[in-house]
């Protein structure tokens, strides 16, 4: 799973100024409508900041539950901006209250907290902001779910080979491959990529394809899957021979990979790859694609690995006679705009990830950051290159042409299950589908769901959720955004879901295909479900 997605927890309680009936003796009230008015801040640095004063006065004044409902609202807005260095120091705080007043908390709250525990181990990872002794947590997360639970093996494998520590990484990748997945263990589907990365990195590119296989053949029930297996594959499949399998799996999961925010850790092993199998125009092309993503990174780990996999397509671009090209920089803060041609642009990216490097290496007291970093940028290409596929023809992982859909593109047919899932497989979107044959994935800020209605299944109707939520007393509003929308906009129409404490605001789109849908028709179709959808779930996101 890319991320974690909004929950309705303690935080969305405090609209009521009762408080809870569980532990709310002794709330403050003052507290309380503070906590309801940062609720409804848009997400981002002044809600962080509000949140993070609640909490210290409610510190203050010993209102220990508020203290805890500030924090986890402050974890929630951390984690969807993917700022999980955030998460260190509330954690800390919320685990401190749990052993000293259980009562204030229930099982889901546990349960919440001890993977919010885990993200915050994982911040180690991600970035030099957060202290070495951050490690120790992970004895603190062992003694709480268990020293031989899947997660304490995987994060001590990661950790030690975060720090170079490959002989201890290996120790503990035998336990976390053996182990019996928990609940704090993340998604299981994505456990395989994650070890195939490590595997990778230590050069086993066998045992990282074996590690995937269940992943590249369906078998695994997982959003992320099968991109992120397939982005995993790209190196060993270069490092074993078989470039052809590669550049389908680049083609088919860069598709995706391009447009998802939270696909910026990836763009690193398809630079790499486009460096590596001799397609250093392509890594061009993506490199000035996502270069405005660099100024505001998923964390300094993708940032680093970014910046040294862009300096090297830059290196071999010059090399093969690309130098010439020019990129545009944009602005950021107080840097101007710019066009940089290829070898000076590879010059700031090395700064960068140079920089970078050393930032890690000065908090773990090793040099093993750098030396990862020099290592790729010393690579040069494997083998003869083999030509990419056109982006229609990355159906498949093996090279083969894609199987006959069926009816032609333009011949009408009618709508299927299948071929809504078939048209959203083209796209190179992920979802997932119900046991009631609902459709549903998550683009942006937007929840979207499709099914085909009707009393014969031919009207093509969709759903989208806006993933932020209003409290019920912004229901005027609700209805005068849904209005103006309406009258404004064409699609979709948007309406509010009152569930009593908070609104949801949500717009339909459809469609009666009657007579039948083109598989072309049905493409356009849900381009625009998708392309209005997260225009409306942006609008909401934007309200102040």
């Amino acid at each position: 799973m890319t991320g974690p997605e909004r929950r309705r927890g303690p935080v969305d309680d405090l609209a009521d100024p009762v408080g809870r009936q569980r532990g709310s003796t002794g709330r403050n009230r003052d507290l309380l409508a503070a906590l309801a008015e940062a609720r409804d801040l848009p997400d981002g640095p002044p809600r962080l900041v509000e949140l993070e004063r609640i909490a210290a006065q409610a510190d203050a004044c010993g209102d220990d539950r508020s203290a805890v409902d500030a924090r986890l609202a402050l974890i929630d807005t951390a984690l969807l901006h993917g700022e999980r260095w955030r998460l260190v120091e509330p954690v800390r705080r919320c685990l401190a209250v749990l052993d000293r007043r259980p009562e204030l908390f229930d099982t889901t709250e546990v349960d919440l907290l001890l993977r919010h525990q885990r993200y915050a181990v994982e911040a180690l990872l991600g970035t030099p902001r957060v202290g070495l002794d951050q490690v120790r947590s992970v004895d603190d997360l062992a003694g709480r779910i268990g020293a031989a639970a899947e997660a304490v093996a995987e994060l001590r494998c990661r950790l030690a080979d975060h720090l170079g520590d490959e002989p201890t990484a290996r120790e503990w990748y035998d336990r976390w491959r053996t182990a019996d997945p928990g609940p704090v263990s993340g998604c299981p589907g994505c456990a395989p990529a994650r070890r195939a990365e490590l595997l990778a990195g230590w050069g086993e590119w066998p045992a990282a394809l074996t590690e995937l296989r269940a992943a590249l053949d369906g078998a695994v029930e997982c959003t992320d899957q099968p991109d992120r297996a397939l982005t995993a594959a790209l190196l060993p499949w270069l490092r074993t021979g078989e470039p052809e399998r590669a550049a389908v799996a680049h083609v088919r999961a860069y598709r995706r990979h391009r447009a998802e925010r939270g696909a910026f850790p990836y763009l690193a092993t398809h630079l790499r790859f486009c460096a590596l199998g001799g397609h250093p125009g392509r890594g061009l092309d993506i490199l000035a694609e996502h270069l405005p993503r660099l100024d505001r990174p998923h964390d300094d780990l993708t940032a680093m690995e970014f910046a040294a996999a862009g300096a090297l397509v830059c290196t071999l671009a010059a090399e093969a006679g690309l130098g010439g090209r020019t990129l545009r920089r944009p602005a950021f803060g107080d840097r101007p705009a710019a066009d940089l041609d290829v070898g000076t642009l590879g010059a700031v990216l090395l700064g960068v990830a140079t920089e970078l490097a050393g930032s890690f290496d000065a908090r773990n007291g090793t040099g093993h950051q750098t030396g990862r970093m020099a290592a790729w940028l010393a690579e040069r290409p494997v083998g003869t290159p083999v030509p990419l596929p056109a982006d229609d023809d990355a159906a498949t992982v093996g090279g083969a042409p894609a199987d006959d859909p069926g009816p032609d593109e333009m011949e009408p047919a009618p709508l299927t299950l299948s071929m809504i899932t078939d048209g959203l497989d083209r796209r190179g979107d992920r979802y997932a589908v119900d046991a009631d044959g609902t459709v549903v994935g998550r683009w942006g800020a937007a929840v979207i769901q499709f099914r085909p209605i009707g009393e014969r299944g031919e009207i093509l109707h969709a759903r989208a959720l806006a993933t932020r939520r209003l409290p019920a007393g912004r229901r005027a509003e609700a209805y005068a955004f849904c209005n103006a929308w309406n009258h404004d906009r064409l699609l979709p129409k948007a309406y509010v879901h009152d569930l009593g404490d908070e609104l949801v605001l949500a717009g339909d789109l459809s469609t009666d295909l009657a007579h039948g849908v083109a598989p072309a028709q049905l493409a356009v179709l849900l381009d625009a479900a998708v392309t209005t959808g997260v225009a409306y779930a942006d609008a909401v996101a934007a309200l102040p």
